[in-house]
C-alpha cells in the first residue's frame, strides 16, 4: 500500500488487545508474532512503546506513532495474527496548539513584564525565543518519547453546552484560559511527558491525551491539579482511563503471557 502521510504531524494509534490463552497456549511462536511486527515497524523510522496494562481494560497496549498511517495499519493487520482479542482502539495525529504564544505576544511580554523596549535587545531576546519555539513545535509534530516506566491514555473533548460551550468563546477568551492550563502542565516538565494528539474527525473523541512518567503517582497527581483549571472543570469532558507499565517488548509480552 502506498504511504498515507499527513501533511502536518504524525499518525498516533492506540491498540488494546486481551490476550486469547488458548490459542496462546496451542501457538508457541505466538510472542515472536508481535515482536516481529513491532520490530518490523521500527525498522521503518516509526515509534512503538508496548505496555502491560493495569485492570481489566485490556492485556496489552500497543503505541505506535509515526509518518506513515498505511504503515500503521500494516502494524494493525499485522497483530490479527497473533492470539489477541481487540478490545479499544483510538486514532489521532499529532499537532500544534493553535493557541501556542506568537512572536507579537512575546513581544508584548518583553515590554509589559521585563520593560525591554530597546529594539536591539529586543531581536536578542526573539532570536532566543524563536529557537526556544522552533523546538518545542518539532517535539510536538515529531516527539522522540523517552523510556519510562509508567503510561495513561485517556481521549477528552470541550464541552459544548449551554454557557459552557467552548467553541462559542472569543478566540482571544480561549487562549487566555489555555495559557493558565498549559502554566499548570510545565509544572510537571521532567516528571511527566505530555502528548496531545488531535482526534476531531478521526476518532469519537477531540483529543488523545498520553502521559508518560516513571513515578505512577505523577499521573494522578498531574490529572487531579489539571481537575481545578478552568479549562478542565468547566469546559473539559473525558473519556475512559487507561494505565499500564512500559517495558521493552520482550518484558511486556512476558508479562502478558505471550513469551517472545
Amino acid at each position: 500500500m502506498d504511504p498515507v502521510t499527513p501533511s502536518i504531524g504524525w499518525g498516533v494509534l492506540h491498540l488494546f488487545y486481551r490476550v486469547d490463552r488458548d490459542r496462546a497456549e496451542r501457538d508457541p511462536e505466538a510472542g515472536k508474532r508481535v515482536a516481529d511486527a513491532v520490530a518490523s515497524l521500527e525498522a521503518d523510522g516509526h515509534q512503538v512503546v508496548c505496555m502491560a496494562m493495569l485492570g481489566h481494560k485490556a492485556d496489552l497496549g500497543i503505541m505506535a506513532l509515526g509518518p506513515d498511517l498505511a504503515r500503521l495499519l500494516a502494524l494493525q493487520q499485522d497483530l490479527t495474527r497473533a492470539p489477541l482479542n481487540a478490545t479499544w482502539s483510538y486514532v489521532s495525529l499529532t499537532e500544534s496548539s493553535e493557541y501556542t504564544t506568537t512572536e507579537d505576544d512575546e513581544r508584548a511580554r518583553l515590554a509589559s513584564e521585563d520593560g525591554v523596549t530597546d529594539p536591539a535587545e529586543v531581536e536578542e531576546r526573539l532570536t532566543v525565543w524563536r529557537d526556544r519555539m522552533a523546538h518545542y513545535r518539532e517535539n510536538r509534530l515529531h516527539p522522540r518519547l523517552p523510556a519510562k516506566r509508567t503510561i495513561c491514555f485517556y481521549p477528552m473533548s470541550k464541552r459544548r453546552d449551554g454557557d459552557d460551550n467552548w467553541f462559542s468563546l472569543p478566540y482571544a477568551e480561549r487562549k487566555r484560559l489555555m495559557g493558565g492550563h498549559a502554566r499548570v502542565g510545565r509544572t510537571y516538565a521532567g516528571r511527566v511527558l505530555q502528548l496531545i494528539s488531535g482526534s476531531t474527525g478521526l476518532d469519537d473523541w477531540e483529543w488523545g491525551v498520553t502521559l508518560l512518567a516513571d513515578d505512577p503517582a505523577a499521573l494522578k497527581e498531574i490529572v487531579y491539579e489539571m481537575r481545578f483549571d478552568e479549562v478542565s472543570a468547566r469546559y473539559a469532558e473525558f473519556g475512559p482511563f487507561v494505565t499500564g507499565l512500559v517495558g521493552a517488548p520482550a518484558e511486556i509480552l512476558r508479562r502478558v503471557g505471550l513469551t517472545a
